[in-house]
């Protein structure tokens, strides 16, 4: 090595050193997807704000395709336990620490992404979930809630789903959530509750008849290759929940307080950006593999909507007064912004 070289080398070294012990703080980031996922991507989002904004004050550390932890259920644990310090996971997995957060993830309650964006947007509707989950859970802090691939469709390997009564018999994958599986049932099927990790598997050699997914969460994990069908029913925005080690949290001084929830907003926008701009190109792919997309008509949607109306009193059975006071209070949240978006309209069109 020339003198040059290793005094690069030496420089290389030293700002590196210098780097680290500029760190005062260590977020530990797990997930279960891997790095060519939208999750992975938007947590360097988050990484790269984060670090720059704190002067390198903060490092965060991500660990994909679940090498920390397997399962939602274990990372989540893991988070809670403060072993890990941040970690998203979906609606209904949130919902086995929290019940009442269910009535989010009721079939057909959302409409559009924009209804979906302005409830989640409402800081005085996100600020007392987050009251009502650290209550429960002691120390996992809800940070946001972006979006998680788009919408949540039925894609089958045989068989194309028109109508409720093709669901019938059909063994289909679900997140293991007491709603999620009672969807399924209600329309007279088989659900089969796989951890995500599992998934292709489970379709490639037909362990399952299909799954619940968006089309960016199939392409990008190239379950085409065993899907051949798809229905555009949208039966719930597939809400992605991140939660961070409240003590944790708490830990930081104000100033990268802020920092971090900046942060968070910068990570958000990018996940409610990519299913939008990725979607064109899934579809393409899942089409090139041979795959049929359908989309239903308002009364096959319909169909749908009325067969699935029992889930709701099944979710208020299950959660009791709990549940029923958050679903109205969903349902609530959802209809305001209904009508600020029907206002904004009239406003934007006269």
């Amino acid at each position: 090595m020339n003198i040059k070289a290793l005094g690069l080398s030496l420089l290389t070294a030293g700002l590196l050193s210098a780097t680290a012990q500029a760190a005062d703080y260590k977020l530990t980031v797990p997930h279960v997807t891997n790095i060519d996922s939208y999750n992975h991507q938007s947590l360097l989002v988050f990484k790269n704000f984060v670090e720059n904004h704190s002067n390198g004050a903060i490092e965060v550390d991500i660990y994909p395709s679940g090498q920390l932890c397997g399962t939602a259920r274990e990372c989540l644990s893991g988070v809670q336990s403060g072993i890990f310090d941040y970690f998203q996971t979906t609606i209904p997995e949130l919902a086995n620490y929290w019940a009442p957060v269910g009535a989010f993830d009721l079939p057909y309650m959302l409409p559009n992404d924009r209804v979906a964006e302005c409830v989640y947007d409402n800081e005085d509707f996100l600020s007392d979930v987050r009251d009502n989950l650290l209550e429960e859970t002691d120390n996992l802090r809800l940070m946001m809630v972006s979006n998680s691939g788009g919408w949540r469709n039925f894609a089958t390997t045989n068989k194309q789903i028109k109508s409720p009564e093709d669901v019938k018999g059909l063994k289909i994958r679900t997140v293991p959530a007491p709603t999620q599986q009672e969807l399924v049932k209600s329309l007279g099927g088989a659900p089969t509750p796989i951890s995500w990790p599992e998934v292709y598997t489970a379709l490639s050699t037909g362990v399952v008849d299909g799954t619940k997914n968006g089309i960016v969460d199939i392409t990008t994990m190239k379950f085409e290759e065993s899907l051949n069908y798809i229905i555009l029913d949208g039966h719930a925005y597939m809400g992605g929940v991140w939660v961070m080690n409240n003590d944790r949290f708490e830990a930081f001084p104000d100033d990268l307080k802020r920092v971090i929830i900046d942060g968070v907003a910068a990570q958000n926008q990018f996940l409610r950006v990519y299913p939008k701009w990725k979607e064109y190109d899934a579809y393409e792919t899942f089409r090139k593999a041979g795959g049929t997309v359908y989309t239903p008509t308002p009364e096959e949607k319909k169909a749908f909507q009325e067969a699935t109306a029992p889930v709701r009193d099944f979710f208020i059975d299950q959660v009791g007064e709990p549940g029923k006071e958050w679903l109205d209070r969903f349902e609530s949240e959802i209809k305001s912004c209904e009508a600020k978006l029907d206002a904004d309209f009239i406003k934007a069109s006269e």
